[in-house]
């Protein structure tokens, strides 16, 4: 008996031992692997090698030193007991997503937070200073309306002609040309549309000629050209239209989606009871999809707060059409007031948090999640 209690004593023991081994070189190896990665992108950096090279390396390295890293963690979370890797073998493709995640988003946004208690060398405390210029400064004020504009007309426009294109190219049978003409304008980024639609709203005094589309057509018909983006308060909804015309394409392939899931057999038995199409559309369609309606509205939403590129490519934020992004850009970066560009920030931050709380929670009630 005791001769069998020293032999289990030691199994137990040498058991032990291995599993410390096992984890020890769990750890020790990620560790090497992630240092000889950083020690690439530090020499890839201080080289003076040829740029294209560097670039080839860097691809190369960069790809590489990826799929190296998903390997050795998730062959790291194989040494550890079934009953444990099972649970942190999720980890090994979420964790690094949410390593960035932190470090881009949400340690910067506690930066901002602590700066936006400061001064605009971020040197004397000025507590709640900064946050009272956001809420009552003029031209602050000035961007809320219009970020209230750009929500209210930019997602109504962007999901209602999503909507009604979708209606419509389901029924046609040139469906598919239709949306990818539609879906185009999705591969362009905001400042390419924004430089494309300045040439669509250049404006010449009358007599010259006139290079863009809208005033070329006025002219055409005997009209005076206008000056669209200073010609207040319309040219907000000038700008508005450039979001409209990028992301109708996206609703419309939710929305079309979305439509083919919604069973014909309540459509024909609508029909059968005598509601017209109209009918049907308001009281079978759009309820049936009424999700998916909040879910594209609320991501336009986000967006439509966010927004910055246009209005810094067609107007520089002037001519009344300030939006919070861009009020926040010129305090950063053209006056160098970083306790009120990072209140600002914080304020839209807060803006936009609970649209996406919400935009999650949808998501999660359809098991997106």
């Amino acid at each position: 008996m005791a001769e069998e209690a020293t032999s289990k004593n030691r199994a137990l023991a040498h058991g032990g031992l291995a599993t410390l081994g096992r984890l020890a070189v769990s750890i020790f190896v990620p560790l090497v692997t992630f240092v000889v990665l950083w020690g690439g992108f530090i020499f890839l950096k201080e080289s003076k090698a040829p740029p294209a090279l560097i670039a080839i390396i860097a691809i190369v390295w960069g790809v590489g030193g990826v799929a190296l890293l998903f390997w050795v963690a998730d062959w790291t979370v194989n040494r550890f007991p079934p009953a444990i890797a099972k649970r942190l073998q999720p980890f090994v493709f979420v964790g690094p997503a949410l390593i960035i995640l932190a470090w881009y988003l949400f340690l910067p946004t506690l930066r901002s937070l602590y700066l936006s208690f400061f001064d605009a060398q971020s040197r004397n405390f000025v507590g709640l200073a900064n946050f009272v210029y956001a809420f009552t400064d003029p031209k602050m004020l000035e961007s809320f309306v219009n970020n209230l504009l750009w929500i209210i007309l930019g997602t109504g426009g962007s999901v209602g002609m999503g909507l009604l294109i979708a209606l419509l190219a389901d029924r046609s049978r040139a469906e598919k040309a239709f949306k990818s003409i539609i879906f185009t304008p999705m591969a362009i980024s905001f400042v390419g549309a924004g430089v494309i639609w300045r040439f669509v709203y250049a404006y010449k005094p009358v007599g010259e000629s006139q290079i863009g589309l809208l005033n070329a057509l006025l002219t055409l018909f005997g009209a005076e050209p206008q000056a669209w983006i200073t010609l207040r308060p319309w040219n907000n909804i000038f700008l508005i239209a450039i979001l409209v015309w990028l992301q109708t394409g996206y609703a419309m392939v939710i929305i079309s989606a979305a439509l083919k899931g919604v069973p014909s057999s309540i459509i024909e038995a609508g029909r059968i009871d005598g509601a017209g199409e109209l009918r049907v559309i308001g009281s079978i369609i759009i309820p049936y999809i009424f999700t998916t309606l909040v879910t594209v509205s609320t991501t336009i939403i986000i967006i439509s707060l966010k927004i910055f590129d246009i209005v810094y490519t067609m107007t520089g934020g002037q001519y009344g059409t300030e939006v919070i992004a861009s009020m926040q850009y010129k305090q950063m970066f053209n006056y160098y007031d970083f306790g009120k560009g990072s209140a600002i920030a914080i304020v839209l931050v807060l803006a936009v948090t609970p649209v996406m709380w919400y935009n999650l929670r949808q998501f999660s009630k359809q098991e997106g999640f």
